[in-house]
């Protein structure tokens, strides 16, 4: 299964320069927040692939106009192909905006998630906007990431965890994969492909 990640910045490869064909042979596109609410209405229609999101800490616009032919997966845990793929989006509180959670809010929503995970038998891919603390996350205060991220990861050992939020410009040595135990940890910022078999 192929599935293209995307996060933060609209990739001018599937947009700017978009040629036909080039999302053909991605099964599944998970959007990890802050993205153009057309920019995902485009990638939908022009592949034949199922786009997922959450929200980012932008994304304020989504309540007026949502991306078309989309599905928002927010505290929800859904199946595509014997995946079981979980969203959390949002990022730590900092200023009082839309899709802001103190870690206390996370953690909530993360605890109102557990029958589904236990009836679920676990999750594969947890879908994010911040990143969890100390794996990918930033210094400062707005691009912290949640303590409950990793007892989330630690708890059901899903195989990926895909954030956005901190992006790859934001330092030069920034690693955009991390593992923590037997979860791969993959920062989406603007395109990244992952390939299960």
């Amino acid at each position: 299964m192929k599935i293209l990640l995307v996060s933060d910045k609209e990739s001018p490869y599937y947009w700017d320069y978009y040629q036909p064909g080039r999302l053909s042979d991605i099964d599944l596109i998970l959007a990890c927040g802050d993205l153009k609410s057309n920019y995902l209405s485009f990638l939908v229609t022009m592949g034949r692939a199922r786009v997922l999101y959450v929200h980012g800490n932008h994304d304020q616009t989504y309540d007026r106009t949502p991306p078309e032919g989309c599905d928002c997966i927010e505290d929800q845990l859904v199946t595509v192909n014997g995946l079981r793929i979980l969203g959390l989006g949002g990022s730590a509180a900092y200023s009082g905006g839309d899709h802001q959670y103190t870690e206390r809010q996370m953690a909530r929503r993360i605890r109102r998630l557990r029958f589904r995970l236990w009836r679920a038998g676990g999750v594969d891919i947890v879908v994010t906007h911040s990143p969890a603390k100390g794996y990918g996350d930033g210094e400062d205060y707005a691009h912290r990431g949640f303590e409950c991220l990793l007892d989330l990861i630690d708890k059901y050992h899903p195989k990926y965890m895909v954030h956005g939020h901190v992006h790859m410009n934001y330092g030069a040595q920034r690693p955009r994969v991390l593992q923590r135990g037997d979860t791969t940890i993959i920062n989406a910022y603007e395109r990244y492909i992952l390939e299960i078999p």
